[in-house]
C-alpha cells in the first residue's frame, strides 16, 4: 500500500508502520544546549547576512528557530542557516565539510533540489535522478561520523503555469529519491512537496514564482518542521 500523508505534513508509510515527522519514535530529538543546522538553496538563504554567522535570515530557517525557542526557551538551543541561493546539491557536496562537517551540528536539516530541476528548464543544464542522489547519499554518509539527528526535508514546486507543470517530470523522481534516502538513513522526512499539493488553494497564497515561498509559504514549511522535531528531556 502506498505511503499517505495526513494534512499537517507528517507521512506515513503503511508498508513498515514508520512515521515521519509524526510520532514519538520518528521525531528528531534536540538536545538541551544543541546545535542544528539548517542547510540548503535560497529557499533556506532567504536572504541572511553572511557577515553574521548566526544570522537565519528571514524564512523558514528564522520562523522555526523562533518559534522553537519561543516554546523552549529553557532548552538554549542554537540555530544556525548555512542556505545559499543558487545551490544544487553538487554545490552543497562541495561545501559540506565547510558549512556542516566542521560546524559539528547534533541536527542537520536539509532542503535541497529544485535548483537541479530548475536549471533543466531554463540553462539546459540538468542534473539526473541518479547523480542526484549519488551527491545526496555522499552527504549523509559524510555526516555519519557526526551521528548528528537527520530531518530531510522534500523538494518542491507549486506550479503557477503550464510550464511549471511540466517540471513535475524532473522533479518527482527527485522527491522520491529524497523519502528513499530518509528511510536508508533513518532520517525524519518532511513531506512539503504533497503538503503544497494537498493544500487546495492558488498556489500564488504560497509562492509568487512557483519555488521561492511568500511569508505564508515560508510559515508552512516552518510549521510542518517543528512537527518533525521536540526537545530531548
Amino acid at each position: 500500500m502506498p505511503s499517505a500523508l495526513r494534512p499537517n505534513g507528517v507521512r506515513h508509510d503503511h508498508g513498515n508502520g514508520v512515521e515521519r515527522a509524526g510520532d514519538g519514535r520518528m521525531t528528531v530529538e534536540v538536545p538541551r544546549g544543541g546545535r542544528v543546522l539548517f542547510i540548503g538553496d535560497s529557499i533556506t538563504d532567504a536572504g541572511r547576512d553572511r557577515s553574521c554567522a548566526d544570522d537565519l535570515g528571514t524564512g523558514y530557517a528564522m520562523m522555526a528557530s523562533a518559534w522553537f525557542t519561543a516554546r523552549h526557551p529553557d532548552h538554549r538551543a542554537t540555530f544556525l542557516n548555512r542556505g545559499v541561493s543558487g545551490d544544487r546539491v553538487r554545490d552543497l557536496r562541495a561545501r559540506w565539510e565547510t558549512d556542516c562537517l566542521a560546524l559539528a551540528p547534533q541536527v542537520v536539516s536539509v532542503l535541497i533540489g529544485i535548483n537541479d530541476t530548475w536549471r533543466r528548464y531554463t540553462r539546459d543544464d540538468p542534473t539526473s535522478a541518479a547523480d542526484f542522489a549519488r551527491d545526496y547519499r555522499h552527504l549523509l554518509e559524510a555526516t555519519r561520523p557526526l551521528d548528528a539527528r537527520l530531518v530531510l526535508v522534500e523538494p518542491f514546486v507549486v506550479p503557477l503555469d503550464d510550464a511549471q507543470h511540466a517540471w513535475r517530470e524532473d522533479l518527482d523522481p527527485k522527491v522520491e529519491v529524497v523519502r528513499e534516502l530518509a528511510a536508508e538513513f533513518d532520517a525524519t522526512l518532511v513531506a512539503v512537496d504533497e503538503l503544497f499539493q494537498a493544500a487546495g488553494v492558488d498556489g500564488r497564497v504560497w509562492t509568487r514564482d512557483g519555488v521561492h515561498p511568500t511569508p505564508f509559504g515560508h510559515a508552512l514549511i516552518a510549521q510542518a518542521w517543528l512537527r518533525a522535531v521536540s526537545p530531548s528531556a
